[in-house]
């Protein structure tokens, strides 16, 4: 078993940073489509009703 390495386990932490900020963009810009696509179906009129 080799001992921690400091440097190693920085660069490792760096990059699951990066993937999961890529996988939070990713996934927002699903949620913003979705909805988008969402209103864009019902229709302009959606807006027009009575609350």
């Amino acid at each position: 078993m080799t001992p921690p390495d400091p440097q190693r386990d920085a660069e490792i932490a760096k990059r699951r940073r990066k993937r999961s900020i890529a996988l939070a963009l990713v996934l927002g810009g699903l949620v913003l489509i979705f909805y988008v696509l969402t209103i864009v179906k019902m229709g302009p009129a959606v807006f027009d009703r009575a609350i």
